[in-house]
């Protein structure tokens, strides 16, 4: 059994990594996945709001936990270790 992680790629990024990181965790082409957002940004603007959903859901690479949680903690006053 593989120990996949759903994380942003650090070296597969233009931005903030995360069509590098859904690239590498379905052992897809990242320009395929970077072409799917610019898609759906210009059917919509959806892809833009998708793009910040993951960046915020998905932790980095070597990381435990996400932006968003770590945000969420300290907003909570716990430390975001």
């Amino acid at each position: 059994m593989s120990n996949k992680r759903f994380q942003r790629s650090s070296d597969k990024r233009l931005l903030a990594g995360v069509c590098g990181g859904i690239a590498e965790y379905f052992g897809w082409e990242p320009t395929i996945v970077r072409i799917v957002f610019i898609v759906l940004t210009v059917l919509g603007f959806s892809g833009i709001f998708v793009y910040i959903l993951a960046w915020l859901i998905m932790p980095a690479a070597g990381e435990r936990r996400s932006l968003l949680e770590q945000i969420i903690r300290n907003f909570q006053g716990k430390s975001s270790e």
